[in-house]
């Protein structure tokens, strides 16, 4: 089987990069090489910026794909490129979407592939929508062979699950407060790269998933409260949290609150029903501490990893301030 990733390199491509590889599959990159995680061996590498078109089409020359995945498609303008491009040189186009594009507030428990979509608070949840139903006219009209894949909250040892870098992780060190978006008991689901590839790479050149939407999540369910504590309890300090509502957050950092409101102040809970009946190997094993652990060792290994975000770390402050100024 031939298969073309755009992009490759990624938290979540590089895995399964790794995996097609494993699997035997006969791999292409298309990117810049501009990554700073290696390209395994046997991978062949198209260098193109993949949104000059002109660029892509001289990269792409006259290669045929059993399977394209697009790791970098993130607006409509993206998705009609791709259709441009690829409507004649693969059997299977697989868009990345993202778990945030079900319905918020969640209406139902667990979610699955066929919950709603509608996300008024974030602007790149939206973009992924307009995606979907883009790719969803494509093939009910031109017959354009899309499977979509809704990830939720993916991560490799360089991702910290409450962003920012390290931080959060140094503010737990420094024995400073932490803020924990509303009360912290919204339940989560955190993914393994390595986990998620296995879903992933057992979708390609499968005929039968041609037209159809599978997200790839684990099973683990976690609250917020948990989360922090596993981080903490892998970097060997015990936290200090705050709990502050995820709107009072966004009043004072808009980009931060959308990212909150938009999806991790719900509970995200999902049925994977579908995904382990199409792909009968994707059954996901890593628990969450030891993710934390693999997290932590990256992050303690190299202190070139420790790089701190300053006017984040200084918002929170701000936050944690003016928050319990208001507490009677």
């Amino acid at each position: 089987m031939k298969v073309l990733f755009i992009g490759g390199t990624g938290i979540i491509s590089s895995a399964c990069t790794q995996r097609a590889v494993d699997q035997g599959i006969e791999l292409y990159h298309l990117n810049r090489g501009e990554s700073k995680r290696p390209t395994p061996a046997g991978v062949k590498v198209l260098h193109a910026d993949f949104r000059d078109e002109g660029s892509a089409k001289q990269a792409l020359d006259d290669h045929t794909f059993d399977a394209v995945v697009d790791w970098i498609a993130y607006t409509p303008d993206h998705i009609e490129t791709d259709i441009q491009l690829f409507s004649e040189r693969t059997k299977q186009y697989l868009f990345i979407s993202s778990a945030s594009a079900y319905h918020v507030p969640t209406l139902n428990l667990p979610i699955t592939e066929s919950s709603p979509l509608h996300n008024p608070y974030w602007q790149y949840s939206r973009d992924k929508i307009a995606c979907e139903e883009r790719l969803t006219t494509a093939y009910r009209e031109l017959g354009f062979p899309v499977t979509i894949v809704r990830p939720s909250h993916t991560y490799d040892c360089t991702l910290m699950p409450m962003g920012y870098q390290y931080t959060v992780i140094n503010r737990m060190r420094q024995g400073k407060k932490v803020i924990v978006h509303g009360d912290g008991t919204s339940l989560w689901t955190l993914t393994h790269h390595k986990d998620f590839a296995v879903g992933l790479v057992g979708l390609l050149g499968n005929e039968r998933v041609i037209g159809d939407t599978f997200h790839i999540t684990n099973d683990e369910i976690l609250t917020w409260n948990q989360i922090f504590e596993l981080m903490a309890a892998a970097a060997g300090v015990e936290p200090d949290l705050v709990h502050i509502p995820s709107d009072f957050i966004a009043a004072f950092d808009p980009e931060w609150g959308a990212s909150l409101l938009g999806d991790k102040a719900h509970s995200r809970i999902f049925d994977n029903t579908k995904i382990k009946r199409t792909v009968m190997e994707f059954n996901p094993i890593i628990p969450f501490y030891q993710g934390a652990k693999e997290i932590i060792a990256y992050y303690d290994a190299d202190p070139a990893h420790q790089s701190i975000n300053r006017n984040q770390d200084e918002m929170m402050d701000r936050i944690i301030a003016a928050y319990e100024s208001a507490l009677p």
